[in-house]
C-alpha cells in the first residue's frame, strides 16, 4: 500500500467538513466517493498509515495457544 501524505488527509478532512463527496489533489487527482462513511473510513485508514510512519511502529497480534494435555482424549 503506497503511503499517504498529510496533505492529502488534509484534502479528505476539508471535504468531510465542507460535506462534498469529491476530493482534488494534485498527487492523486479527483476521487469521488460514495457516501460520508466511505470518507470516514479512508480517513481513519490514512490516519493509521501516517501514524505509522512517524512512529515506525507495527501493529501487534495477539495469540493464544491452548495446550491439552493428558490420556483423556477427544
Amino acid at each position: 500500500m503506497p503511503g499517504y501524505t498529510e496533505k492529502q488527509r488534509d484534502a479528505l478532512k476539508r471535504a468531510i467538513a465542507s460535506g462534498a463527496l469529491t476530493v482534488e489533489s494534485p498527487d492523486t487527482g479527483r476521487i469521488t466517493y460514495r457516501s460520508l462513511a466511505e470518507m470516514r473510513q479512508a480517513l481513519a485508514m490514512i490516519e493509521r498509515d501516517l501514524a505509522g510512519d512517524q512512529t515506525g511502529a507495527t501493529r501487534r497480534r495477539r495469540t493464544r495457544a491452548i495446550v491439552m494435555s493428558g490420556s483423556g482424549g477427544w
